[in-house]
């Protein structure tokens, strides 16, 4: 998959403004900090044929880090779009470099942490409740634990995706 660095995108931004970049993160990612010139399409509601531009022109692909927007560059990629760029190091990435982002009033936990949050809890509930309650509670760190490694191996989390449905993750902004 091709990349490109923030910094270039600023440059190609700052010629070009309205070159089509989408961020992939869910909308209450997008409303804390994001590109001022990207468009808020997350990955779960993402569809090709929605987009409003020929195949053949380049698109611009941004998440937190670039995990997400690599997976929606293989799903345009499938879908005919020839020239897909994603952000190296998605929206860290660029605030690291300096580059210009709009903030909203609200901060919220990223996709990521979250994951790391839920993941972690499950397996010291599991831990708990094997040691006072049952053995066979164990078996909840154990299918955590095999669920983080399909995670790692295949770079698909289920658990983000699920995360990412929840109510504080699909909020629009105000």
């Amino acid at each position: 998959m091709a990349t490109i660095t923030p910094a270039d995108l600023q440059k190609l931004l700052t010629a070009s403004p309205d070159l089509p970049v989408l961020d992939v993160r869910t909308p209450a990612e997008f409303a804390e900090a994001h590109v001022p010139q990207a468009r808020n399409i997350p990955l779960g509601e993402l569809r090709p044929d929605a987009l409003d531009q020929s195949k053949n022109e380049p698109v611009y692909l941004l998440c937190h880090s670039g995990g997400r927007a690599t997976r929606a560059a293989e799903q345009l990629a499938r879908a005919g779009y020839a020239q897909l760029l994603v952000v190296e190091g998605g929206t860290q990435s660029w605030i690291a470099a300096g580059l210009p982002v709009t903030r909203g009033a609200v901060k919220v936990i990223s996709l990521e942490r979250q994951v790391r949050i839920a993941a972690g809890s499950l397996v010291l509930l599991g831990v708990l409740l094997g040691w006072l309650v049952n053995p066979a509670f164990f078996g909840i760190a154990g299918f955590v634990g095999a669920g983080l490694v399909v995670a790692g191996i295949t770079d698909f989390c289920g658990m983000g995706l699920l995360l990412a449905k929840l109510p504080w993750n699909t909020r629009k902004p105000a």
